[in-house]
């Protein structure tokens, strides 16, 4: 029996735990698409907690950001408490009355949208983004790991006859190959990047991400979000964790057999991929439902969909044990 109450967005555990009261502990948290194995918290200097971040601090994350990301200049890179605010944010920070917003994906962009009383459209084709004065795009894509060449993009803003806001996603862009991010290319009129630390870094409880933009547009978000964006224990993570291009590059050819084995796993239990990134795969089945609840009674969280009951979306175990136990649920 399918649970209509069970929890739509990622990381719920306590949820899943009242769904499933006998499954055995420690639950496994698939469901969000986060490293499981994330970047090492340093040591934290003490003043980090008992003072308030000092305006040099939030800039000097930012320029670390800033070439982190490729994007030419510091001043176009804005700090803010985790990419979800932002974007619960855009309506509020611009002006657009209605958003066209490629889809099936990450549905608090139309939630958000909703919200503020605007208009909102699911796109299923790029070209379908032209004519809105908003629109907004993930690249790649969650849930389904689809991807856009920053040439094709690029073309995009180029074609917007509203020539209002491009929001383009790239929460799980760092894993990906040059190329595809719009970073390097700005500044651009009317273009917003977001980009996550949570996903990549496996640091979700951090609240960390940056809003990429022309520096106008920067300043405005800055100043909508007051003199302490984030905590001094995020400047201080975040700006190490962005400098270290060693441990990125370790975690990608980690992912990158993690992602194998996973398909494999997934295949062997008679599911379809249909896609995905090096921290999630989306797989098909006419059994999903029966699967879900049967990951779930084994102490597994996996993400489901209430657009697409075939649909479920695997994150990566992050020990044996994990791999041991979802092999034995599926």
């Amino acid at each position: 029996m399918d649970h209509p109450s069970a929890p739509l967005h990622g990381g719920r555990l306590i949820e899943a735990r009242r769904l499933f009261p006998a499954a055995p502990e420690p639950f496994i948290d698939l469901s969000t698409g986060i490293n499981p194995l994330p970047y090492p918290v340093p040591p934290i200097e003490p003043s980090a907690w008992t003072r308030l971040p000092e305006p040099e601090d939030i800039a000097a994350l930012e320029a670390v950001a800033a070439k982190a990301y490729g994007v030419a200049d510091a001043s176009m890179a804005a700090a803010v408490p985790g990419t979800q605010l932002l974007i619960s944010l855009l309506p509020r920070l611009f002006s657009q009355t209605s958003a066209a917003i490629l889809g099936p994906t990450y549905g608090e962009y139309a939630s958000a949208f909703t919200a503020a009383g605007r208009q909102v459209v699911e796109a299923s084709r790029v070209a379908e983004l032209r004519e809105t004065p908003c629109a907004v795009i993930c690249n790649p894509n969650n849930p389904d790991g689809r991807r856009f060449d920053s040439g094709k993009l690029l073309k995009l803003l180029r074609d917007r006859t509203a020539r209002g806001l491009l929001v383009v996603d790239e929460s799980f862009a760092d894993l990906e190959d040059e190329g595809l991010s719009l970073a390097p290319h700005l500044p651009q009129a009317g273009l917003l990047i977001l980009r996550s630390v949570s996903k990549t870094y496996g640091l979700g409880g951090l609240r960390l991400g940056f809003a990429l933009t022309s520096p106008e547009a920067a300043a405005s978000i800055r100043d909508a979000l007051g003199p302490w964006p984030v905590s001094g224990p995020a400047i201080e993570i975040g700006a190490q964790a962005l400098a270290d291009r060693a441990w990125l590059e370790a975690a990608k050819q980690r992912l990158a057999q993690d992602v194998n084995r996973l398909d494999a796993m997934l295949r062997g239990a008679g599911t379809t991929i249909l896609g995905g990134t090096l921290l999630f795969r989306l797989a098909e089945s006419a059994k999903a439902p029966d699967l879900f609840n049967r990951l779930g009674q084994a102490g597994i969280l996996v993400r489901r969909f209430d657009y697409r009951p075939t649909w479920l979306r695997f994150g990566i175990p992050g020990s044996e044990d994990e791999w041991r136990r979802l092999g034995a649920g599926l």
